[in-house]
């Protein structure tokens, strides 16, 4: 098994059919794609002696060459380790060399980082800039057949964001993969031939695993030209493609919104929006569900688990007659078909429905491990069953709802609050544009609530409103002790707001106004 026969077979059956489009552009038809891959992939072993095993690094923007150089790697039998293009320098350095990757493939934007780091990392042999004369050259000579991977393989090797300390490396087979596309056409999306995926979202993480399903069916792929995000540019591109899917953060919806509500858009080709990679909370999904209509579906996963665990499809989201429909839109989904999912106690015990413990899952989609790591690897999958650290709870119709990370949970006098009951009262003003809640340290009740506020642009709000709203929907115990307003909220690269930095602003409250 290798996923990289998808490619080949699209290449055979969909010669003349667009692969990738930079912006507008057709970049490369999909016989020309395949044949490309074949040949780098026979000199990533004749030329740069990479033998089946071999961890091969990808510090690029989202780029074309993004694709080619996965595929190359998948054909070869390496294992491709994505990486965060907007890392500090350090952090790509540990990266690098605790996977042991031999070869770095960089856009010419972090090239300069790179080289910096390149001799620190003893087993780094090469770093070849995708936009250079060595790059060419990998594309000359005899193509070689595809390397025949065990299932078990190891294909993507995923560096978690490390809230929780150093980054650790998700194992992700050529099993696992084929495991998650198989339940995205089961319960994410259809994808035919004359449709495209906008990667929206960094290649490095979801959307860069939501290429395969488009592979599978030979679908175009469109690299935004900018090779960033930006809301004008995506409404330009799915103007102009057809069938347009995209996966993109809750965060990066709320800026679609923003951005459709001040200008004229045209939505006519938009087939699907998968949103995911945090929270979305109901008052912006129904301004999202009245932006774009009944396109979105929301997808719940992890790194360990990639874009697979729950899923709310589209028909969920357009059922506005069902009794329970706001709780309905307030969870994230049933079971994706390959998974097995479960809530427990904290002796692993499962939990009926209503009642609130960690999220578990098993199935053929779940990581093999943590790379280099046995110790968290038989902590995190003990039992058989992937511990997510998530708290959540299903109903009797089997929809999970997320309450939080089990580490934000807040304990004020021996009472659990889950911020994001707390953030979804707040979000309903509407003079609050972003929130973020968390505990902090009291002497007496043992932790306290407060929340961080971004207030719209052109809007006041003060904290007697903000207590006061909390107070006609939340009990007194749960409403936020102090606010703190602030310009922004910090957030990583896949737009999931940074509570650690947060809790660092309040041990500095000069950041706050």
């Amino acid at each position: 098994m290798n996923i990289a026969h998808f490619m080949q077979k699209a290449g055979c059956t969909y010669r003349e059919h667009p692969a990738i489009a930079v912006g507008e552009e057709v970049y490369v038809r999909y016989g020309e794609l395949a044949r490309r891959v074949a040949t780098m992939a026979g000199r990533f072993r004749d030329r740069l002696r990479l033998q089946p095993g071999d961890r091969v690094a990808l510090v690029m923007k989202n780029c074309a060459q993004f694709l080619e150089v996965l595929y190359a790697a998948w054909h070869a039998g390496l294992c491709a380790v994505p990486v965060n293009a907007k890392l500090h320098a350090r952090e790509f350095q540990y990266i690098l060399e605790h996977s042991g990757s031999r070869c770095c493939f960089v856009t010419p934007d972090l090239a300069e980082t790179i080289f910096s780091i390149a001799d620190e990392v003893p087993t780094l042999e090469r770093v070849i800039p995708v936009e250079g004369p060595d790059y060419q050259a990998l594309d000359t000579g005899e193509a070689i057949l595809v390397h025949e991977c065990n299932p078990d393989d190891i294909a993507w090797l995923f560096y978690t964001s490390g809230t929780t300390g150093r980054p650790k490396g998700a194992m992700l087979s050529h099993r696992n993969l084929l495991s998650m596309t198989l339940s995205y056409f089961a319960d994410v999306d259809t994808v035919s031939p004359e449709d495209c995926i906008i990667h929206a979202a960094p290649m490095s993480h979801g959307s860069g695993l939501y290429n395969i399903p488009q592979v599978v069916k030979a679908a175009k792929q469109v690299i935004p030209a900018s090779g960033q995000f930006d809301p004008g540019e995506i409404f330009a591109l799915i103007a102009i493609h057809r069938g347009v899917t995209f996966f993109a953060a809750p965060t990066m919806v709320k800026r679609l919104v923003d951005y459709a509500q001040s200008h004229a858009v045209d939505t006519r080709h938009l087939k699907t929006i998968v949103y995911g990679g945090g929270p979305m909370y109901v008052a912006d999904l129904k301004q999202a569900l009245q932006c774009f209509g009944y396109k979105l579906v929301q997808i719940y996963g992890q790194g360990e688990s990639p874009m697979t665990i729950t899923a709310l499809s589209k028909a969920q989201h357009a059922d506005t007659r069902h009794p329970r429909y706001e709780e309905r839109l307030a969870s994230a989904g049933i079971a994706q078909t390959v998974v097995e999912v479960c809530v427990a106690d904290a002796d692993d015990h499962p939990l009926p429905p209503g009642q609130i413990g960690e999220v578990l899952v098993r199935g053929d989609v779940v990581m093999q491990g943590y790379w280099n790591n046995p110790a968290a690897t038989a902590e995190t999958l003990r039992g058989g069953w992937l511990h997510t650290g998530d708290l959540g709870s299903f109903d009797h119709e089997g929809f999970l709802t997320l309450k939080d990370r089990s580490k934000d949970l807040i304990i004020s006098g021996g009472a659990n609050i889950y911020p994001r009951e707390v953030e979804e009262v707040l979000l309903l003003h509407a003079a609050v544009h972003e929130v973020s809640v968390l505990g902090r340290p009291h002497p007496e009740w043992g932790e306290e609530v407060v929340a961080f506020v971004v207030k719209k642009a052109g809007h006041e709000v003060s904290e007697e409103e903000l207590d006061a709203l909390c107070l006609n929907h939340i009990a007194r115990f749960k409403r936020p002790r102090a606010y703190y307003f602030v310009d922004h909220l910090p957030k990583n690269n896949y737009g999931k707001i940074l509570k650690t930095e947060l809790r660092q602003w309040l041990q500095q409250e000069g950041n706050c106004r």
